[in-house]
C-alpha cells in the first residue's frame, strides 16, 4: 500500500516532462519556420532546407557550426550530414566544386583542379572512363595529350606513344599515306617529325629507282620550263638535299651542241675578249671548265707576233714590259700568264727601266745605298744569290752595317760590340757562324732569359741566374756544378731523382742527407757514416748490398753490432747478458770452449746440470776434497756441489746441524784452476 504513492507520482512527473518537451519542440520547430537562416551567411537551399537542424547544431549548439561542405560530410565529421563513400575519388575536400545542394548523386560539374592525383588514378575504366579499345598504343600520362575540360580535341605528343608511327598513321586509327605520297615504306620519321608532316625531310638513301620515278612533275616536281635539255638522270648534276645549287653539270647528259646553251643567255657564252672564233666550243674547250682550253699551236706556222699582234689575237698590252717580238722568249703556248721566265736577252734597256718598283720588282726599303745599276751584284737569274765581294770593303763591318749604309743590328739583337764578323758571315746575316761570348755585354741571363736566346728548362735545379756558375760558353753541357752555393743538409731539394740524380734502387735505407757519406765533387768514394742508417745491420751487410757474415761465422740470429762496432769488423766483442751465463771465467776461453757447434746454442756436457759448474765440470768433479760429515765420514756429490761457487760446509755428524768448517766459495769462475 505505501508503494502506491510513490508511483502515482513517478507516474505524474514523466507525463509533465513529455509535455515541457513537447512544447520546446513545437516552439523550436516554430521558432525555425520564421528565422531568416540567410543572414547567418549560409543560406538554406537544396536538401539543407528540408534537413532537421539537430543534423548541423547537435547538442542545442548553434554558435560556431561549421560552414564548409567537408566539415559535416567527411568520413570523420562528428555532425549529421552524409558521409563521403568510401569509393570516392581522390579531392581536395571542396565539394562544391563537384555537387550541389540538391543531391549528392548528380553532379553539377567535375572540376579536375579540386582532383588529387593522376589522371589514370580515376581514368582507369572502373572510377571513370578509361582508354577505349581503339585508343592509341601510350602510356597513362593523360594530361599529355588531353585537357580536363574534353576528351576531344587532344593535342598528341608523341614522346609517350609506344610503337612505330605506322601503328597508329595507317588510315584507320591515325591519318596515313595519302593517295599522292611517293613510293615509300612505313617508316614515316625517316622524313617526318612529330611536329608536323609539312616540312618533311626527305631521306633519299631509301629510294628505289632513280630521281625521274618521282622528279616527273606529278609525284614529285620535274624538270621547269627553263630547264636545259637534259636526259632525265636528276642524280648527274642535283643533290638529294637540294636542287639549287647543282652540284655540277654532267655534259654527257646534256641534248645539243655547247653553243645550245653556252649563248650568253641560257648558260655562260663566249666573253667580249674571247678571240675570234666559230661556235664549236669543243675545239678548244674541255667540259670540265672554261680555262685551261686547249690551242694546238703546233700546228701554226710563223712566230707568236704573227698572231698575236693586237688584231689576230691578244698582243702586247700597253703595261708590257720593253722588249723584242719573241713571245714564246718568255710565254707559253698554254697561256699567257704566268710566263715561264724572263728571258733578259730579249729585254730592251737596262735593269732599271722595268725594275724601279712599278713595272717590275724593284730596289725594297731595306736595300742597301747603291746606284741603279742592278747588274753590278745581281744577276738576271735571280735577286737572291747577289754578289757583294766583301773583300774590297774597307774597314769592318760596321763601318757600312750601321744602320744607315748597310743594314745594322736590329732592335731585337743581343747587347754586343760592333764586330759583326765575330758571329756573321759575310755572305749572309745568319744563320750566324756562331755567338762570341767575348762579344756580348751584359750578364748570361740577359740573353739566355727564354726569349732572345734558350733559358733555363722546366727541369733545371733552382738557382739564381748566374749562368755562367756552372756553365761556360763552349756548349750548355757538360755543366760543373758549384756546390759551394747550396746549404749543407739540403741535397734532397735536387738529388730526388727528377731534378738531378737521386738514391738508386738498391741505394740503403737512409733518410740522412747526400752530404752525410757523399762529398761534392763525385759520388764515389763514399764515407759512411753509420749514425744515420735506419734499420738493422743485416738488412745492408746481406752480402749483396754490403758485406756479409763468411761461411764459417758464427750460426746466430742476432745482428751484427750484438758484436761488431761500425767502425770495423774486428776485434768482435760479445757481452753476455743471459740470467743462464755463470760469469766470464778467468781463462781466456774462446766461444766455442762452450759453443761447441759454433752455433748460439750451448752443447753441455752434462746437460743435466745446466746451467751451473757442474753442466761443463762434471768430469773435472773429485769427491776426496769434499767431506760432508765427519761422523760417519761422508763425501759430497756432485749433483749436491753443482755449482762450484757455492758453499760446502763440513759438518760434524748426519743431522748437518753443527759445523765443523765452513767453507765458502772455494772455487770461482775468476780462479786459474780448481786447486
Amino acid at each position: 500500500m505505501n508503494s502506491q504513492p510513490h508511483l502515482y507520482w513517478s507516474l505524474l512527473l514523466i507525463m509533465l516532462l513529455l509535455l515541457l518537451t513537447g512544447a520546446g519542440t513545437a516552439e523550436a520547430r516554430s521558432n525555425s519556420s520564421s528565422f531568416d537562416h540567410f543572414s547567418t551567411g549560409f543560406a538554406l537551399d537544396g536538401a539543407h532546407a528540408t534537413a532537421d537542424c539537430d543534423s548541423c547544431h547537435t547538442r542545442g549548439v548553434f554558435k560556431g557550426t561549421p560552414q564548409r561542405c567537408a566539415s559535416c560530410h567527411a568520413v570523420t565529421s562528428r555532425l549529421g550530414g552524409e558521409r563521403l563513400p568510401p569509393n570516392h575519388v581522390s579531392t581536395s575536400g571542396t565539394c562544391e566544386a563537384c555537387h550541389s545542394t540538391n543531391t549528392w548523386k548528380q553532379l553539377t560539374r567535375f572540376d579536375h583542379n579540386a582532383a588529387i592525383g593522376t589522371c589514370a588514378s580515376c581514368h582507369n575504366g572502373q572510377t571513370a572512363s578509361g582508354k577505349n579499345i581503339n585508343h592509341v598504343a601510350s602510356g597513362n600520362n593523360c594530361e599529355d595529350c588531353h585537357r580536363p575540360g574534353n576528351w576531344i580535341g587532344a593535342r598528341f605528343d608523341h614522346s609517350q606513344a609506344s610503337g612505330n608511327c605506322f601503328s597508329c598513321h595507317n588510315g584507320s586509327i591515325a591519318t596515313g599515306k595519302s593517295s599522292r605520297h611517293i613510293q615509300s615504306n612505313n617508316s614515316c620519321d625517316d622524313c617526318h617529325t612529330t611536329s608536323s608532316w609539312s616540312g618533311a625531310v626527305f631521306d633519299h638513301n631509301n629510294v628505289s629507282g632513280n630521281c625521274a620515278s618521282c622528279h616527273n612533275g606529278t609525284t614529285a616536281t620535274g624538270k621547269n620550263t627553263s630547264h636545259i635539255r637534259t636526259g632525265n638522270q636528276c642524280e648527274d648534276c642535283h643533290r638529294t638535299s637540294g636542287w639549287t645549287p647543282v652540284t655540277r653539270v654532267d655534259h654527257a647528259a646534256v641534248v645539243g651542241t655547247c653553243f645550245s646553251c653556252h649563248n650568253g643567255s641560257i648558260a655562260t657564252g663566249k666573253s667580249s675578249r674571247h678571240i675570234q672564233s666559230s661556235n664549236t666550243c669543243d675545239d678548244c674547250h674541255s667540259t670540265n671548265g672554261w680555262s685551261g682550253a686547249v690551242f694546238d699551236h703546233n700546228n701554226v706556222s710563223g712566230n707568236c707576233a704573227s698572231c698575236h699582234n693586237g688584231t689576230t689575237a691578244t698582243g702586247k698590252n700597253t703595261s708590257h714590259i720593253r722588249t723584242g717580238n719573241q713571245c714564246e722568249d718568255c710565254h707559253r703556248t698554254s697561256g699567257w700568264t704566268p710566263v715561264t721566265r724572263v728571258d733578259h736577252a730579249a729585254v730592251v734597256g737596262t735593269c732599271f727601266s722595268c725594275h724601279n718598283g712599278s713595272i717590275a720588282t724593284g730596289k725594297s726599303s731595306r736595300h742597301i745605298q747603291s746606284s741603279n745599276t742592278c747588274d753590278d751584284c745581281h744577276s738576271t737569274n735571280s735577286w737572291s744569290g747577289a754578289v757583294f765581294d766583301h773583300n774590297n770593303a774597307p774597314g769592318s763591318c760596321a763601318s757600312c752595317h750601321n744602320g744607315t749604309t748597310a743594314t745594322g743590328k736590329n732592335t731585337s739583337h743581343i747587347r754586343t760590340t760592333s764586330l759583326c764578323e765575330d758571329c756573321h758571315r759575310n755572305t749572309a746575316w745568319i744563320p750566324v757562324t756562331r755567338v762570341d761570348h767575348a762579344d756580348v755585354i751584359g750578364t748570361c741571363s740577359s740573353c739566355h732569359n727564354g726569349s732572345t736566346a734558350t733559358g733555363k728548362s722546366a727541369n733545371h735545379i733552382s738557382s739564381g741566374n748566374n749562368c755562367d756558375d756552372c756553365h761556360t760558353t763552349n756548349g750548355w753541357t757538360p755543366a760543373v756544378f758549384d756546390h759551394n752555393s747550396v746549404s749543407p743538409g739540403t741535397c734532397t731539394t735536387c738529388h730526388n731523382g727528377v731534378t738531378a740524380t737521386g738514391k738508386s734502387g738498391n741505394h740503403i735505407l737512409t733518410n740522412a742527407q747526400c752530404d752525410s757519406c757523399h762529398s761534392t765533387r763525385a759520388w764515389l768514394p763514399a764515407s759512411f757514416d753509420h749514425n744515420n742508417v735506419t734499420g738493422s745491420c743485416s738488412n745492408c751487410h746481406n752480402g749483396s748490398t754490403a758485406t756479409g757474415k763468411p761461411g764459417n761465422h758464427f750460426v746466430t740470429s742476432l745482428q751484427c753490432d750484438s758484436c761488431h762496432q761500425t767502425t770495423r769488423w774486428t776485434p768482435s766483442t760479445f757481452r753476455h747478458n743471459s740470467g743462464n751465463y755463470p760469469g766470464d771465467h778467468r781463462r781466456n776461453l774462446s766461444c766455442t770452449s762452450c759453443h761447441r757447434g759454433n752455433s748460439q746454442t750451448v752443447t753441455w756436457q752434462a746437460p743435466s746440470y745446466q746451467p751451473d759448474c757442474a753442466g761443463c765440470h762434471v768430469n773435472d768433479y773429485k769427491t776426496g776434497p769434499h767431506k760432508k760429515t765427519e761422523t760417519p765420514a761422508t763425501k759430497y756429490t756432485v749433483g749436491e756441489l753443482r755449482n762450484c761457487a757455492g758453499s760446502c760446509h763440513f759438518y760434524t755428524d748426519s743431522s748437518l746441524t753443527t759445523i765443523k768448517k765452513r767453507r765458502n766459495g772455494e772455487h770461482r769462475i775468476t780462479d786459474g784452476g780448481f786447486d
